[in-house]
């Protein structure tokens, strides 16, 4: 069956990626020279070769090999329910558009909404302490059930601790260094499919790309880049850590710690980032405080209603009161029939949507859909 455009644009992006193997710096000098990519796949050799393309992704474009192995990559995703986002794509995240060097093509599963969402990231050692886990576990618990993604890259540790406390309360976002066929540390594939069902996986690399070393340093971009803030919890002086906490200062977004025992080893690094300027955190308040005011005040409000506040509930905007009447306790409504009953622009309801979730007065859905909490 022939593709449509968009799906044939798709298996051309997925092309490039299986012959570069996800490597973005290598995509990018082809896509530069071929800014209509399908057109990297019908050129002769010697032209690629002018580009500064190693003989291998030369002979894997033009022999038909690599569009081959990406339509039985598309099946295969389909398949296992997984989905790809191209950066030109409306759902693409935001946040990831800001950064330097969004990826051209990602590869996921899951509730891809929750990729535009307000995050934090929560990243630390692979071998804490008691007291380490402990603290991960309790802001990404807190962070979570106030409505936050926690953002993490499943590796061993702080990030599996982090992931699984937040699937408690709420929503988290793994981050693989590798393909979704190649999950790593192996002994993480149980929480990869718990995250998969309750919250979201993406992957720049396509499914058979192993876990090489020099992918982890590169995929802590995406990690800070989908984030408003991180958090560091327990980092040695030469912690991979460190490394997410620089790139987010790099995409100017918020870089706080949490502090350790003096002298500590795994303190090391946490206790660096606060004499340099990161924010203290001790609890999720900490947190809450350095994000953008929009998301902030929303959280703090919502905190407030669960505390029972009539006041606070009474203290609606307008156009927030008139959504949530619009919206039924029992079942979803999709975005378009909410778009036909209240009359209002798509781009100002989503806005509202959005105030409405943060607060804890409405849940989104697949679709996207949105429901009223009762």
């Amino acid at each position: 069956m022939k593709e449509t455009k968009v799906e044939e644009e798709k298996i051309f992006w997925v092309a490039l990626c299986v012959a570069c193997r996800g490597d973005y710096r290598l995509m990018e000098k082809i896509f530069r020279h071929f800014p209509d990519i399908g057109q990297a796949f019908k050129v002769k050799e010697a032209e690629l070769r002018l580009v500064g393309v190693e003989e291998g992704v030369v002979e894997a474009l033009v022999s038909g090999k690599a569009l081959e192995e990406a339509r039985k990559i598309t099946t295969w995703l389909n398949k296992n329910n997984y989905w790809l986002l191209c950066r030109e794509e409306s759902d693409y995240p935001p946040l990831l558009k800001e950064i330097n060097h969004p990826p051209f093509l990602l590869f996921g599963g899951g509730q891809k909404e929750l990729l535009s969402q307000p995050a934090v990231a929560v990243v630390g050692s692979r071998r804490p302490s008691l007291y380490g886990r402990s603290m991960a576990e309790k802001l990404s618990s807190d962070l979570a059930v106030r409505g936050l993604v926690i953002v993490s890259g499943l590796a061993r540790g702080i990030d599996a601790l982090a992931h699984a406390a937040a699937l408690d309360t709420g929503k988290t976002v793994a981050i693989l260094g590798s393909g979704l066929k190649k999950i790593y540390p192996p002994e993480n594939i149980g929480l990869f499919q718990e995250i998969i069902s309750k919250g979201a996986v993406i992957t720049e690399y396509p499914p058979d790309e192993p876990p090489l070393a020099h992918h982890f340093p590169w995929r802590n971009r995406l990690i800070s880049g989908l984030s408003l803030a991180t958090v560091v919890v327990e980092a040695s002086a030469r912690s991979g850590s460190l490394i997410t906490a620089k790139l987010a200062l790099d995409q100017n977004r918020e870089v706080m710690a949490v502090p350790g025992r003096a002298g500590g080893e795994l303190s090391q690094g946490t206790n660096g980032l606060i004499k340099a300027g990161a924010k203290l955190v001790e609890t999720w308040e900490d947190v809450i405080l350095e994000l953008p005011s929009e998301v902030r005040d929303a959280i703090l409000f919502r905190d407030k209603l669960a505390d029972g506040s009539e006041s606070e509930r009474a203290a609606l905007k307008e156009e927030e009161k008139m959504v949530l009447e619009t919206l039924a306790t029992d079942e979803a409504l999709a975005l378009e029939e909410v778009v036909a009953l209240t009359g209002r622009p798509v781009a100002e309801l989503l806005s509202v949507l959005l105030q409405l979730e943060l607060k804890g007065l409405v849940t989104s859905g697949p679709g996207p859909s949105f429901q009223r909490r009762g």
